[in-house]
């Protein structure tokens, strides 16, 4: 399971253990489906598996036949909770909402606040025909909202076609700025994962954490350090905005990689540890050649 953080800490805080198996190695990030299923078949009390497609900050979609696979174990008795918030944004493949009608232990999630653009209603739906969906969800805090807009079909394909358009343009362009390293996990979502090179052409936490201080603090423009999440060793993750912004981002990106790299900066982990944005410090880097693959 991809961002599987805010299912942990509420299944933590309701005193619910969680199995958690990694997903195989970059760029393909796809599910483990052999250990999952090993787990399903040794582990009785497993409830409910969570799979996130397209995954953050991976940007890869789960194949249908994973899904299928897990569905159809002979022996769980679960639930499979697919999460498809990115689903949207993505030119591969389409939601399983139908396939709810197939499988009773399945149950599509989706949201209103990405392609959508209505994040301030905090709104998702739900697919699923077992029976315990029909029971409404908790109370949650109400927002002073103002009235969505009419139209949102025509708003979210236009969302969608422009986000993928300048996520191609990203595509295209990052490769040639020196510094950045190669594209990680998928395109299927509005953001991509790239990995930030050190002064001697590696992938490297400290030049990743530097980037984004620097693109912060300075120019003002955030993007989000992944290098401690699983098969993301020295990556950023950035998310696609308009044209103009992308346009900013990439000038600004690399001139920031020259300061970087000028400055020794991204090297800075070598010698006990550079703070990273949120006060923490990273270990130290390996020595070039010795980094870290995924």
């Amino acid at each position: 399971m991809s961002w599987g953080q805010w299912r942990a800490q509420e299944a933590q805080v309701n005193d619910v253990g969680v199995v958690k198996v990694p997903l195989l190695p970059a760029p393909s990030f796809k599910l483990d489906t052999e250990t999952i299923y090993n787990a399903l078949s040794e582990q009785s009390n497993i409830k409910m598996v969570c799979i996130c497609s397209p995954g953050n900050p991976t940007g890869s979609t789960v194949r249908k036949e994973d899904v299928n696979k897990i569905l159809a174990h002979p022996t769980w008795n679960g639930v499979v909770i697919l999460d498809e918030t990115y689903i949207d944004y993505s030119s591969k493949t389409t939601s399983l909402a139908e396939w709810v009608t197939e499988w009773q232990n399945l149950v599509i999630v989706q949201t209103l606040s990405k392609s959508f653009g209505m994040a301030g209603i905090r709104q998702v739906w739900r697919a699923s025909i077992r029976g315990d969906a029909s029971r409404p969800p908790a109370p949650q805090p109400q927002h002073n909202l103002q009235h969505p807009e009419p139209n949102p079909l025509v708003i979210m394909a236009d969302n969608v076609a422009k986000t993928a358009a300048q996520r191609n343009r990203l595509i295209r362009d990052m490769t040639q700025i020196k510094g950045v390293g190669r594209l990680r996990g998928g395109t299927e979502a509005n953001f991509l994962l790239f990995e930030i090179l050190d002064q001697y052409g590696q992938p490297s936490n400290a030049a990743a954490c530097a980037v984004y201080k620097c693109l912060l603090n300075k120019r003002g423009i955030v993007t989000r350090f992944r290098g401690e999440d699983h098969g993301c060793h020295g990556c950023l993750r950035i998310t696609i905005g308009t044209e103009d912004e992308m346009a900013s981002f990439l000038q600004a990106l690399n001139l920031t990689l020259k300061e970087v790299h000028k400055t020794g900066s991204s090297s800075g982990a070598r010698g006990g540890g550079v703070v990273n944005g949120n006060g923490l410090n990273w270990p130290q880097e390996q020595k070039p050649g010795q980094h870290q693959t995924s």
